[in-house]
């Protein structure tokens, strides 16, 4: 524990400020289409602190792709033993009427696939939820310290 007070002592002299202490994360999460993009909504929602409605101040939209597999490993019969799934997801997050931020994020997983499809349908959609909430954590922080941007050059301005 005493190792750690010189660095607490160095950043509260530095005038750091995290940027999730008493930010309102007023971000409506428009629908995205597609069982996948449910669930990417649900967690991005749950990243900002819940469900908001359309009259919110930052507007999230998001353009999720269908998932791509690709083969990573065959056996010398020519069957797929691992594969990988990426998703690629576009997003667009607006204030006040206009865009300050958009970008594309990617995230991807390698799965086992066997041959018995009940196990290969349950190691496939283990890798697409893991996949998705990767891509929520990579989309939700960019939209946060995008909207804390937005905040402080508002503030800035507001004070000149």
């Amino acid at each position: 524990m005493k190792r750690y007070i010189p660095v607490l002592l160095l950043l509260a002299s530095c005038g750091f400020q995290p940027m999730y202490t008493e930010q309102d994360t007023d971000i409506y999460v428009a629908p995205i289409s597609g069982i996948n993009g449910i669930d990417l909504r649900n967690s991005l929602n749950a990243k900002f602190g819940g469900v908001r409605d359309a009259n919110a101040k930052y507007t999230l939209t998001v353009d999720l792709r269908e998932p791509r597999t690709k083969y990573k490993a065959l056996e010398l019969s020519g069957d797929a033993t691992w594969q990988e799934i990426s998703l690629t997801a576009r997003y667009t997050l607006t204030a006040d009427g206009k865009r300050i931020a958009s970008g594309s994020e990617t995230a991807s997983e390698s799965y086992t696939f066997v041959r018995y499809l009940v196990a290969a349908n349950a190691s496939y959609n283990n890798a697409v939820q893991n996949t998705i909430q990767v891509l929520s954590e990579k989309i939700g922080t960019r939209v946060i310290a995008e909207t804390y941007r937005y905040e402080q050059k508002n503030k800035s301005s507001d004070t000149k």
